[in-house]
């Protein structure tokens, strides 16, 4: 398509935008992410000299237009809604506007980046909202589709209001807390369970979590009970265990039995093992003495809603709006803007997609953050994104908050100025006979 462009001459400026054409089915809402990674991307977009080699080897691709991709950077604006902002269908969260081959060679990858951090960032604060305050991990990345992907779900769930991961690099790359327990290979290396209690908490004695289900989780639990007195009089004090497989409600239980009869009250017990927002809820609903969950396989794959219908469309080129008239998946043409109302009680009420430069009433949620390819906002930190998100889900009025789908959907009215401006683009289309 570069070249096809290149070929032609077209290079006038194009505006696509990114928006969800509908929720998942389970999902009320959804949280923006991963703007971060598109800015930077922009930013360092080039063909290198062996990309360049690779490409004229081929045989496809004449040298001038070798050449131009060759000196190719981004020149574009970026408006966007800010990392951890609650957006709902058919509101656009980032508009490119750029030389229309720009526009359209960065599209994949703004989708890829854009779609997987909104998809678990997403899960994860629904994690959040049935977690009910409880110790949340990101403990997914052996199970996430590759290593980008998992590195980039312990940040999107971290974002969302996660305590942190056990994902080591993130910790490196992103700052997120880190978290990890003990394995249970490294239980069956040891002859004796408690002898592999005492050294691993020698081992690390300011994190001590112990795995107790390897072989009896109850008579590990009794185990701990005699290790922990032996351990303190050290200076070392065992801050948890964890579960992971079994009767989870049932083990927890017993477990918190033992420890409270043994005089070990300020011993947490943390769970993993097939957990999401739907099985936390279940276990805490049924008041299941439980601190903290590692959330793994189900939320880094999001495995109810493995993907969003999300789309990058051209809305405007050559200063004349554009419109898809696909049956089922037109769009909504030109550069809009979303501006959000909220209720007396601070909730949000409703929002308006208009095009840019109408008003409406309320905050306007699309900000610029890039022009002629260099942000223009600094990047803010992880803390501050993940305070706005917070700030986000406190203001979800109630019915969206819950894990089954509102009985009445949140309302995004599509103001009359893009209905007009549709009506227009119809018409003249049909003028040119398409």
């Amino acid at each position: 398509m570069l070249q096809a462009y290149f070929d032609e001459g077209l290079e006038d400026t194009a505006v696509f935008e990114f928006f969800v054409r509908k929720l998942p089915s389970e999902r009320n809402f959804l949280l923006a992410a991963g703007l971060a990674q598109v800015l930077d991307y922009l930013e360092q977009l080039r063909f290198t000299s062996d990309e360049i080699e690779w490409l004229a080897s081929t045989g496809r691709y004449p040298p001038a237009f070798l050449d131009y991709l060759g000196a190719l950077r981004f020149r574009g604006s970026i408006y966007a809604m800010p990392e951890g902002t609650v957006f709902f269908a058919d509101e656009p969260i980032l508009r490119v506007t750029a030389p229309i081959a720009q526009a359209q060679l960065v599209e994949t990858r703004i989708v890829n980046l854009l779609n997987f951090q909104v998809m678990i960032a997403s899960k994860a604060a629904r994690c959040m909202l049935a977690g009910r305050g409880k110790l949340l991990v990101d403990f997914g990345l052996r199970r996430a589709h590759g290593a980008e992907a998992g590195l980039l779900a312990a940040r999107a769930c971290y974002l969302a209001g996660f305590s942190g991961t056990a994902t080591v690099q993130a910790g490196r790359e992103f700052g997120v807390p880190l978290f990890g327990t003990m394995a249970h290979s490294y239980i069956q290396a040891h002859e004796r369970e408690e002898a592999a209690f005492e050294r691993f908490a020698t081992s690390q004695p300011g994190n001590v979590t112990l795995l107790i289900d390897t072989y009896d989780t109850e008579a590990a639990a009794h185990k701990v009970a005699v290790v922990a007195p032996r351990l303190r009089a050290q200076g070392i004090d065992i801050r948890a265990v964890r579960l992971d497989s079994g009767d989870i409600a049932e083990h927890a239980r017993r477990v918190r039995r033992i420890f409270d009869l043994a005089g070990l009250a300020h011993i947490r017990i943390f769970c993993s093992g097939n957990m999401d927002e739907y099985e936390i809820e279940r276990l805490l609903a049924t008041g299941t003495p439980i601190d903290g969950f590692g959330v793994g396989t189900r939320l880094d794959t999001s495995a109810d809603a493995p993907y969003l219908d999300c789309v990058y469309k051209l809305e405007e080129y050559a200063g004349r709006a554009r419109r898809k008239r696909s049956e089922g998946k037109s769009t909504w043409p030109g550069r809009k803007q979303v501006f959000r109302r909220h209720g007396a009680d601070g909730r949000i009420a409703g929002d308006v997609i208009t095009v840019e430069g109408e008003t409406q009433p309320g905050e306007a949620l699309m900000v610029s953050v890039m022009v002629d390819g260099r942000r223009t906002l600094p990047q803010p930190s992880l803390e501050e994104i993940r305070e706005r998100a917070a700030s986000e889900l406190a203001r979800l009025p109630e019915p969206l908050r819950q894990l089954s789908p509102a009985q009445i959907p949140y309302p995004v009215e599509i103001a009359a100025p893009v209905q007009r401006l549709a009506e227009r683009v119809d018409q003249y289309l049909s003028k040119q006979g398409t």
